[in-house]
């Protein structure tokens, strides 16, 4: 087991009808004026924004609206200016991960007197170093930023995504109602449970690190998931369906899965070029990229897709044939929840994309990728040229 740190402080609020928490939450914050920020008007339609404006009554509020599915520099910055030129003391993020995710870099910019991409670009001596407090109202579980310090940042104009973080990024609260899931279309439940099981690999299916816990932690997510992905996706409205998918989620990302044991961001960092290149769905981009990822690394995964095959799929067989076939059930899993996992299921324009994506890694010093440090550029090209 590897050594590590752990410390999450998000205080979840989970359970039916608990947006109304929202107000003493506030008010053990001692704010004053917040900012609600939300995307587009699902929340107004689904009952969501009536609450939680019921629930801020007794602040002082100013609203910001239209933050992306992909939250976009030019709107965030927006967002800043809003809160520089008016005494906000509090922010509440209402909808999925990008809102969250959005409301994140908002708390940091706000408070940093230079330009904030450098800060997203890690150039020398560019850092948040302080940063608004916030919370959310988690509408999609997907993301798991409802519980992590995490966020993904999209500048379109120069087809980029971008990372950051810090321990101050975390919510102070975040108020989890599953009840939200009843109102969300198909597509974007088939989103959140591909991410969430995307999380789960990315920090599972490396090697053994002896954290047996970690790993069962991580394969009762994967169990859950699909155990109740085709309840869920059937029928949204199914309480106890819709709350252990919002539940996994969290969990998926929450750090527990990191603690003590190897993880490996290849495959998210390949789909957010995909994302910055053609505005595919985060989730699938994951979906794509995955099962020719595990194809490229298939020896250096080889012990913990073994495992995986036979504690999450129940297969049978010589090493290699439970290997190779978790790798194919992997993709029909994601199939089965209506994802297509080609790149050419979405676009026609998929000329030097694998020479491209390669490019920018090598620009940014992303060598040698993985858990193993073991995936190059080169490999990062041959994993989307066949993911084609």
């Amino acid at each position: 087991m590897n050594n590590f740190e752990a410390y999450n402080p998000t205080r979840i609020v989970f359970g039916k009808n608990q947006i109304n928490r929202v107000t003493d939450l506030l008010k053990e914050q001692g704010v004053k004026h917040v900012l609600i920020a939300y995307g587009g008007g699902s929340i107004k339609s689904n009952g969501v924004y009536d609450q939680v404006i019921a629930a801020t009554a007794s602040f002082k509020v100013t609203e910001f609206s239209g933050i992306e599915a992909n939250p976009e520099y030019s709107t965030l910055m927006k967002a800043v200016e809003l809160i520089k030129s008016n005494d906000i003391d509090f922010i509440l993020a209402v909808g999925g991960g990008s809102v969250i995710d959005g409301v994140k870099f908002i708390s940091g910019a706000c408070k940093y007197e230079g330009d904030a991409w450098d800060v997203l670009e890690r150039k020398p001596g560019c850092n948040f170093t302080n940063s608004l407090p916030f919370g959310s109202v988690l509408t999609l579980p997907a993301t798991g930023s409802e519980a992590n310090s995490g966020a993904v940042i999209s500048r379109s104009e120069i087809k980029a995504k971008r990372t950051m973080g810090g321990p101050q990024f975390f919510p102070k609260f975040s108020v989890c109602d599953p009840q939200v899931v009843a109102s969300l279309p198909q597509r974007q439940i088939a989103n959140g449970i591909a991410d969430s099981f995307m999380h789960t690999l990315e920090q599972y299916l490396t090697y053994p690190t002896g954290n047996l816990l970690q790993e069962r932690q991580a394969e009762a997510i994967l169990l859950t998931l699909k155990e109740i992905s085709q309840k869920v996706i059937a029928n949204p409205a199914d309480y106890e369906a819709a709350a252990n998918l919002m539940w996994c989620s969290t969990h998926a990302l929450n750090g527990n899965l990191r603690s003590g044991v190897a993880y490996d961001w290849c495959t998210h960092m390949i789909g957010h070029e995909l994302t910055a290149f053609y505005g595919i769905d985060h989730a699938r981009t994951l979906a794509i990229i995955c099962p020719r990822l595990f194809r490229n690394q298939f020896e250096n995964k080889l012990e913990m897709l073994v495992q995986y095959g036979k504690r999450v799929f129940q297969l049978t067989g010589t090493d290699e044939e439970i290997a190779n076939n978790a790798i194919e059930q992997t993709e029909l899993f994601f199939q089965s929840l209506g994802i297509k996992t080609r790149i050419s299921d979405y676009t026609s324009d998929t000329v030097d994309i694998a020479q491209k994506i390669k490019q920018r890694f090598i620009e940014r010093g992303w060598t040698a990728m993985g858990e193993r440090g073991a995936i190059t550029p080169e490999d990062v090209e041959q994993i989307v040229q066949a993911s084609i």
